[in-house]
């Protein structure tokens, strides 16, 4: 009589690369433990998204797939991007030194933003899951660099809506399904979005004076409302399509 073997348990894919991640995520909060004494409410905000950031990496992913190099480096970077939103709610009290470390640090982030890309293609693992993996953290990094501009004194709370502009589009995507459909490369988007960056970027550093950093940025806040508007436009002519 044969004998009846237990199946193997494997471990979920994602879970093995949240562990990995967990660790190094860990080592960053605690290598900010000079501006964090004790590290307190900033490190139970990094874990609490990054559980987020897990709890929806379960949710979404599509099973049966490998991770892929690709979103081991988006993985890699949202080891950074986290600690860095999580921070950016208490740069009021930061000094200059801090804020000099925290805007290299998110040039550091905005680097490793085209990393994944080259590497999605150099390795044939580009997907739809990654795609959208990286574009969530790409928006969670704008919400992030908008709380920092607010904490450090160089806009008033209108800036969030920088940040918030995505959030609001996917969730009026729910009562609209039409916003749902593709959208095609756009050189004007891109632009907007690097604007965007490089002007919250600039922003919280120690030199910026407030008036230049608002200026640049309500400038921002205007392109980023016509590039939406532009984008709902396009969708709005095409929700024939959607419908069918």
């Amino acid at each position: 009589m044969d004998s009846i073997r237990p199946a193997s348990f494997q471990i979920p894919v994602p879970a093995r690369e949240l562990g990995w991640a967990t660790v190094l995520l860990f080592c960053v909060i605690l290598s900010l433990h000079q501006w964090f004494n004790p590290v307190g409410w900033f490190g139970l905000l990094a874990i609490l998204i990054f559980t987020v950031q897990g709890a929806l990496i379960f949710a979404y992913w599509p099973a049966g797939k490998g991770f892929g190099w690709a979103n081991r480096t988006t993985m890699l970077r949202s080891v950074l991007v986290i600690p860095l939103v999580a921070w950016s709610p208490f740069l009021a009290e930061a000094d200059s030194t801090a804020l000099w470390f925290y805007g290299a640090a998110c040039l550091v982030a905005l680097i490793l933003d085209g990393a994944d890309g080259k590497v999605a293609r150099a390795t044939n693992s580009d997907s739809e899951f990654g795609a959208r993996f990286d574009m969530e953290l790409d928006a969670l990094f704008i919400l992030g660099l908008c709380t920092a501009a607010m904490a450090t004194g160089k806009a008033g709370l209108w800036v969030l809506a920088l940040g918030l502009m995505r959030y609001a589009f996917v969730a009026a995507s729910y009562p609209l399904p039409w916003l749902n459909q593709s959208l095609p490369d756009s050189l004007r988007r891109k632009t907007v979005c690097v604007w965007q960056v490089v002007t919250l970027m600039i922003a919280i550093l120690p030199l910026t004076p407030a008036w230049f950093a608002g200026t640049t940025l309500a400038i921002a806040l205007v392109l980023l409302t016509w590039s939406f508007a532009q984008d709902v436009c396009w969708l709005y002519q095409r929700r024939h399509y959607h419908e069918n």
